[in-house]
């Protein structure tokens, strides 16, 4: 059964990996329901799982090519950046914030460390 799995997201990391990226332009942009539970700064823990899943994505996608891990790290960094200032210029119902941007880059960089721990294993 695990490598089935494993042979399935080999296959279909890539497209997994757009997914993810897509999903988050989606959710970043539109407007979303407001949730009746308010917890203070939950969306920072939001954007930073967002994130890690993002960056681990596509990290795994490239796998084969560890040179290029911090450039891949880099661009999830910039798009993160780039979706805030998108938030704050295109929707009127969305605001740009620094804080999320931190919260991505969290994300991002939590993904690298995880990474790399698991490719010294291999």
């Amino acid at each position: 059964m695990l490598k089935h799995i494993k042979s399935l997201l080999k296959n279909n990391i890539f497209i997994i990996s757009l997914i993810i990226s897509f999903a988050i332009v989606c959710l970043s942009l539109l407007k979303l329901p407001s949730s009746k539970i308010s917890i203070v700064n939950i969306d920072k823990a939001y954007h930073s799982i967002a994130y890690f899943a993002l960056g681990i994505a596509w990290l795994f996608t490239f796998y084969k090519k560890p040179e290029n891990k911090y450039l891949i790290v880099i661009c999830c960094i910039l798009f993160g950046i780039i979706i805030e200032v998108l938030q704050s210029k295109l929707t009127s119902y969305r605001t740009g914030d620094y804080i999320d941007a931190i919260a991505n880059t969290c994300g991002v960089l939590l993904a690298l460390l995880i990474f790399n721990l698991f490719s010294k294993k291999k």
